[in-house]
């Protein structure tokens, strides 16, 4: 059967377009709202830097000699053959990646490397006086005041909300962050610890 000429040019141009619309198998479907604020949370928190007693899975494609899991020692160093001492500690693993590919360049020509942080050890923080239970806590990822505080079982009856101070380590010195729980529904922001902050709960 002979089909009409347009009827074969109609049909043409539809095939066209539904190519043209259809969106490719591997592409990303749009990131709603909430994505959005999520990632812009975790973003606001920096990138995570090395520190010491976390343990780094070093990989250089093709040479398993020289892949390895390695601690960061408390002086902020890992070790590995050819290269014995690198400063890993207050890098991030893209820095510390650029750091062995120039190292190693010298002895293999153009390394692949891959470094991972494989277990996080360093990330400590402490919380005293009046909770459940103070001490020092080890995190496994980012938190908060109030995370901490629900890790110490909360305050006891004596405690002073109103007074909370965070210690923060800057240098030789201590810099003194007030925090009162009493006024989080208002002006106070449950923000982000970081490494060796020291709660204190009068």
């Amino acid at each position: 059967m002979i089909k009409h000429p347009l009827v074969c040019s109609l049909a043409a141009v539809l095939l066209v377009s539904s190519v043209i619309v259809a969106k490719p198998a591997g592409a990303q479907a749009p990131v709603d709202g909430a994505s959005e604020r999520g990632l812009a949370r975790i973003g606001a928190l920096g990138e995570y830097r090395i520190g010491p007693e976390d343990m780094l899975l070093i990989s250089v494609w093709k040479n398993e000699a020289m892949t390895r899991t390695v601690p960061v020692r408390p002086d902020g160093r890992i070790s590995l053959p050819l290269l014995n001492d690198v400063v890993a500690a207050g890098l991030t693993t893209l820095e510390l990646r650029e750091v062995l590919t120039k190292k190693l360049a010298e002895y293999i020509p153009s390394p692949e490397v891959s470094v991972i942080v494989a277990d996080v050890r360093s990330f400590k923080v402490s919380v005293i006086g009046e909770v459940v239970r103070a001490g020092r806590f080890e995190l496994k990822s980012a938190a908060t005041v109030l995370d901490l505080l629900a890790l110490a079982g909360g305050f006891t009856t004596f405690a002073t909300r109103s007074q909370i101070v965070i210690l923060r380590p800057e240098g030789a010195t201590m810099k003194r962050i007030p925090f009162n729980y009493n006024k989080l529904s208002g002006e106070q922001e449950n923000f982000y610890l970081r490494n060796g902050d020291i709660v204190l709960v009068p």
